[in-house]
């Protein structure tokens, strides 16, 4: 396992975190329960893919609030706690539930005693946007901030965020963090903070780690077959995985590169990418392919979900990123009939997209500023039979 010193803080982080949004769930992921957070979790499963892990040199590992229902900070309290000495835990401040001044201290209260630990290497103010951010400026969040570093509840600050980059610098420029989180992959370099702000807040001396590195496992998981053919036709074979993982760690601002891995056979593969984690290894003929993949991907995406599910769950039963996965499917591979079937089969009339009510909630929470009522429309429209 390679290293990297995560900015200011002078800690040297695996460059491969473990990101803990999408650990194994009991029964395994169907189509349909895969983006659900409310499935228990395979703590079998999941102990073992930790311990791997930390066997083999990963020592950064990242949860938050309400992942997996609230039950990834329990389930890694549990399994970190025999080698709490070494490793880094971070987890992050609900921000969008924080109503009072009260609340910063009954969440990160409630967070230590769910992850069993006296204290966090890293709390992060999760999912900053320009809204939320006014909001926490407006309760002391900097203040709270300063009083737990100080009583020692936390060793580092930091902030994950999903917004525009001029926001982010505004943020950066408004706290002396220790590090911070953004979305960065092959796909996402101009999105959100995206390049400009990883090396903006590399400059300023905060740990930069990336989270999404492939695009909750859209880069990977299934290839169509014109971007295939442009991997094969590279002049080294890798695969999907190693190509966007490897883009990512090309960046010599990035620390450490969150992957959420769900099986033990992606923890394998992406311990093996990362032995050959080293910045600016990348030819110029590799970018070149990575750049017209990245093309050809943008020419076939039409809703830019991640599959998160911070979205979930629908107060009407809508599986909203399922919905969306199913039409970006629909256009990204030829059998249609799939598609076409999981919608009206295998989904119930509660989780298509024909049963949204517009409430609007689910927009609030989106980290990708998706019009999801909108879009879901368009979703029953083209797969409803």
């Amino acid at each position: 396992m390679l290293y990297r010193e995560l900015g200011k803080t002078g800690c040297d982080v695996s460059v491969l975190g473990f990101g803990c949004m999408r650990l194994p769930i009991v029964g395994g992921a169907s189509a349909v329960d895969l983006f659900d957070p409310s499935k228990p979790i395979d703590e079998m499963a999941a102990s073992e893919m930790i311990h791997y892990a930390i066997e083999h040199g990963v020592n950064y590992f990242d949860t938050a609030y309400p992942y997996h229902g609230g039950q990834s900070e329990v389930f890694l309290g549990k399994s970190l706690k025999p080698y709490r000495d070494k490793v880094l835990l971070a987890t992050k401040l609900p921000a969008w539930l924080v109503q009072g001044r009260h609340d910063f201290e009954g969440f990160l209260g409630e967070q230590l005693k769910r992850l069993e630990t006296d204290y966090i290497d890293f709390y992060l103010l999760h999912g900053l946007n320009r809204q939320l951010w006014a909001g926490m400026k407006e309760l002391g969040a900097l203040d709270f901030l300063d009083k737990v570093l100080a009583d020692g509840r936390i060793r580092y600050a930091g902030f994950s965020f999903h917004d525009d980059v001029k926001i982010f610098k505004e943020i950066v420029d408004s706290y002396d963090w220790a590090m911070c989180q953004i979305q960065y992959n092959y796909f996402d370099e101009n999105y959100q903070a995206g390049k400009e702000g990883l090396v903006y807040a590399a400059s300023k001396g905060a740990g930069v780690v990336i989270m999404e590195p492939l695009r909750g496992g859209k880069l990977t998981d299934r290839i169509p077959e014109r971007i295939q053919k442009l991997w094969d036709s590279a002049p080294v074979k890798r695969t999907p995985a190693e190509w966007a993982l490897r883009w990512v760690w090309n960046h010599g601002e990035v620390a450490t590169a969150l992957s959420g891995m769900n099986s033990m056979a992606q923890l394998i593969e992406n311990i093996r990418i990362a032995e050959d984690a080293r910045a600016g290894a990348l030819s110029g003929a590799e970018l070149q392919v990575v750049a017209e993949v990245c093309e050809v991907y943008r020419n076939m995406l039409r809703i830019g979900c991640t599959g998160c599910a911070y979205c979930a769950p629908c107060p009407n039963g809508v599986n909203i990123p399922l919905n969306f996965s199913l039409y970006n499917d629909s256009f990204m591979f030829k059998d249609e009939d799939l598609n076409f079937m999981l919608y009206n089969q295998i989904l119930t009339p509660e989780q298509r997209a024909s049963n949204c009510a517009e409430c609007g909630e689910c927009e609030d929470l989106c980290p990708q500023q998706i019009k999801i009522p909108e879009e879901l429309k368009k979703v029953h429209e083209r797969l409803a039979q």
